[in-house]
């Protein structure tokens, strides 16, 4: 980029360059962008507010402040992103927006309790934009057991690799409210957050994903693990998981489904029976009453289910509130077809105990849809208590600190 692109406003102390596509605003009183002798931008600084746009090649930090994500913004490959504490940036919804963090990028998003990273709207509607996604190169077991495949959300990503401890960056304190936007003929979408094969070098803790009309969070393979997740009224499954997904840090995971919702956790490894397990430590789904799925009369409203050779260990799991809704059985665990059953619950690939199950229907029983069991589980209820979450600013949105429903 030459130095003489900029141009001094009249009778204004605000400066404006153009980073490839990306429109960042850079104030008078910010660190400027530095030049490797030849004139050529090698990174920038967004300070106090700005507009991201279109796809950044540079090194880009982004101070705290108030900002704008105008369309589909992409992180490219070797880039690396920095998000300080205190930034908020509002979507904008007479686009497609969304923010991807492309394999081989890096996005350090390092918020705290007191100043988390907010992703919002000004319409705050559920479905406003794409949310968050990122994608990666660790192992994934794809359908008929590939190593790679093409992302769903259409934006036709290769994702999959084999590097285990892959690092796609550091995500920390942040909030992502009102994603799950449908795209083009409305059978492709995002989720608030999605995890295509990022792997266990990547930090992810202190995260809300609040009022998505997809998943709250979903993870295609990779070894990635988050801490302290809260998935609030997101109207797909809270958690949901495929490709052999096998994440073994995970712990403090809360969902509460309020309103719509179907499964507390949908968990299914791609119809491949020898992929490995993730772990969870802590598990705390409830459900508000009233709560209907998606669609109505659907059976989509047990706590966690299995599919498709799914298969994890859970400890400490409390279930509340799943009840028996349009004519349909809601089970603390269901098992979708015997496949799953054979292969992964019989053969200890999958494990819900200790559990404490609270005013739900059949709390004393798993679930199995079509077909008999050979070893049908029961329940015996554990005192477990749930989980524990250190709230503040971070999980608090429109005055209520979600971690509140813990109590």
């Amino acid at each position: 980029m030459k130095k003489n692109i900029f141009k001094l406003l009249a009778l204004a102390t605000v400066f404006t360059i153009s980073l490839q596509s990306c429109t960042v605003e850079i104030r008078e009183d910010a660190d400027k962008p530095t030049t490797d002798g030849s004139g050529t931008t090698t990174g920038s600084v967004m300070s106090g507010s700005g507009t991201l746009s279109g796809t950044i090649t540079k090194d880009l930090t982004i101070k705290k402040g108030t900002y704008y994500i105008d369309g589909l913004v992409r992180i490219t490959d070797g880039v690396k992103l920095t998000i300080e504490p205190g930034a908020t940036f509002y979507a904008k919804t007479t686009t497609t927006s969304g923010l991807i963090i492309l394999k081989g990028a890096k996005a350090y998003m390092e918020g705290t309790a007191t100043e988390p990273i907010v992703f919002t709207t000004e319409s705050k509607k559920p479905g406003d934009w794409c949310g968050i996604t990122i994608y990666g190169d660790a192992p994934i077991k794809a359908n008929g057991g590939g190593s790679t495949a093409t992302s769903e959300d259409g934006l036709n990503q290769i994702y999959g690799g084999i590097d285990v401890g892959s690092n796609s960056g550091v995500y920390r304190y942040i909030r992502v409210e009102y994603g799950g936007k449908k795209i083009g003929d409305g059978t492709s979408e995002f989720n608030n957050i999605t995890f295509y094969a990022v792997g266990s070098g990547t930090i992810v803790e202190n995260i809300v994903s609040y009022k998505g009309t997809d998943d709250g969070v979903e993870f295609f393979g990779g070894t990635v693990s988050a801490k302290n997740f809260i998935s609030y009224g997101n109207f797909d499954d809270s958690f949901d998981w495929q490709d052999g997904w096998y994440g073994q840090d995970n712990s403090n995971w809360f969902a509460y489904q309020t309103g719509t919702g179907n499964f507390g956790m949908e968990i299914e490894s791609s119809n491949n029976a020898d992929a490995n397990f993730p772990k969870v430590a802590g598990v705390t789904l409830i459900r508000a009453a009233g709560t209907n799925p998606e669609t109505a009369g659907s059976s989509e409203i047990s706590a966690i289910q299995f599919k498709k050779h799914g298969n994890g260990k859970f400890s400490n799991v409390y279930i509340e509130g799943y009840k028996n809704t349009g004519g349909k059985n809601a089970f603390p665990v269901l098992i979708q077809d015997s496949p799953t059953d054979v292969s992964q619950v019989i053969a200890g690939k999958i494990a819900v105990t200790p559990i404490n199950v609270v005013n739900s229907d059949n709390a004393g029983v798993w679930g199995y849809s079509g077909f008999t069991s050979t070893a049908p589980k029961t329940i015996t209820n554990s005192a477990v208590a749930k989980v524990s979450i250190t709230g503040g600013n971070w999980s608090t949105v429109e005055g209520v600190d979600l971690t509140s429903l813990l109590k």
